[in-house]
């Protein structure tokens, strides 16, 4: 049942969303003026009517929900990459992540979902500006419980004693792996996530230094490419979401 103080996506007749807290307050939207005191006590699933009479539909939000809505700083990083983040590195719920790089906060909520509310993910991220933006995402989702945000530079040093999984989204993620060797579990991995590949080249350089630490690297790039379906055809989309960065695998040995 939805209680006072949950939030709700609304989903107007058009498709239209919209994250609200559910309290004793009226939400105005162009498609009328909404009692949002009427969602109290009902399931997730009723129907809300307009002043209007347009009726919106009230869901649960999920993780994608919250981050379409949230206030963004920095570019994100997508749910097709994040997705293979942690899909390839087998993070689960329990996990201590080391993340730097926070920004807006995008991958930070996508992992502290996967992590759950028995584990951790302690972000890095230098800029107070972006440090602030991130942290109320946080608070947004809810995650509070499981995220640690600090507003310093890794490139610095790692303060924890171990994590199971390091993911980064920095320029130089190639000056955290002295740090990453001592900190980073047998097993676990360390994900860079680089938009050039100039910067991937860079990485593998200095990846020689550490030669026996880690197992083989691996390299990819993510490219979605949705489908218009209609009755009488079927064919790819004429734009796609291509290339927005290259990531990194490295397992510790």
């Amino acid at each position: 049942m939805i209680s006072e103080g949950d939030r709700v996506l609304l989903v107007d007749p058009r498709g239209k969303r919209y994250l609200v807290t559910v309290e004793e307050r009226k939400f105005h939207t162009d498609l009328g003026i909404l009692d949002l005191g009427e969602l109290i006590g009902t399931p997730y699933g009723a129907k809300i009517q307009s002043h209007r009479g347009e009726t919106f539909t009230a869901l649960k939000p999920d993780i994608n929900d919250i981050i379409a809505k949230m206030k963004r700083g920095p570019q994100i990083v997508h749910p097709k990459d994040a997705g293979i983040i942690i899909a390839y590195a087998g993070i689960s719920p329990g996990d201590t992540v080391i993340e730097a790089g926070a920004g807006s906060g995008a991958l930070t909520l996508f992992l502290a979902n996967a992590v759950g509310p028995m584990g951790r993910v302690i972000s890095y991220e230098v800029r107070k500006d972006f440090y602030e933006i991130a942290r109320r995402n946080v608070e947004l989702a809810g995650f509070s419980d499981r995220v640690v945000l600090k507003n310093k530079s890794i490139y610095d040093g790692i303060d924890e004693e171990e994590a199971d999984h390091i993911v980064l989204d920095l320029p130089q993620p190639e000056n955290v792996l002295p740090h990453a060797v001592d900190v980073l579990k047998p097993g676990g991995y360390f994900v860079a996530y680089t938009p050039c590949m100039n910067q991937v080249h860079r990485f593998f350089r200095a990846l020689e230094e550490f030669k026996g630490e880690f197992m083989k690297p691996r390299v990819v790039e993510v490219l979605v490419r949705e489908q218009e379906v209609k009755r009488e055809c079927m064919r790819p989309k004429t734009t796609m979401l291509s290339h927005t960065g290259y990531i990194t695998f490295l397992r510790k040995l």
